[in-house]
């Protein structure tokens, strides 16, 4: 990571679904825009539970008829990431409590849901998780989390 680079973690339960789409998304947006070398950017999970495993397929091939590649395994946030990352966005409340409950005192990351960036409404401003349902779960994550992506970096830059 440059010192003059923005590094962002996105984060959800288990790092299978909703952050790693996060990830390959804001990835894709910050290219399309010319500011790869603006960005370090990763994904994680509070727990454990799928350290290693690639994305869930559906999440990958939503992605994939987007024209946006993955390229992930999964892996667990843990108390020092708080400083090595500017931004941690989560997905949901959970998340959001599970994080703050690690999170040491005076970290320099900034610890917000992602949909703090739903700035006129269009969206739930909680991206919820879709492993139980079907794909129309997955195609709304991937709205959401592109208008966030768009939306993140017209406030933050």
């Amino acid at each position: 990571m440059s010192e003059d680079s923005i590094s962002i973690a996105f984060v959800c339960l288990g790092n299978i679904c909703r952050s790693p789409m996060a990830e390959a998304v804001f990835t894709n947006v910050v290219k399309s825009k010319g500011l790869s070398n603006k960005f370090h950017i990763e994904s994680f999970g509070t727990a454990g539970y799928h350290v290693g495993e690639t994305p869930d397929s559906r999440s990958v091939s939503t992605c994939k008829k987007h024209g946006v590649p993955v390229n992930h395994r999964a892996q667990q946030i843990k108390s020092k990431h708080f400083n090595e990352f500017d931004f941690i966005l989560c997905m949901d409340d959970s998340n959001f409590y599970n994080l703050n409950k690690i999170n040491p005192k005076g970290s320099r990351a900034k610890v917000s849901l992602f949909g703090e960036y739903n700035t006129d409404n269009r969206f739930k401003k909680i991206v919820d998780d879709p492993y139980y349902g079907g794909n129309d779960g997955f195609e709304y994550n991937f709205e959401q989390i592109k208008y966030f992506s768009e939306e993140f970096l017209k406030r933050e830059l």
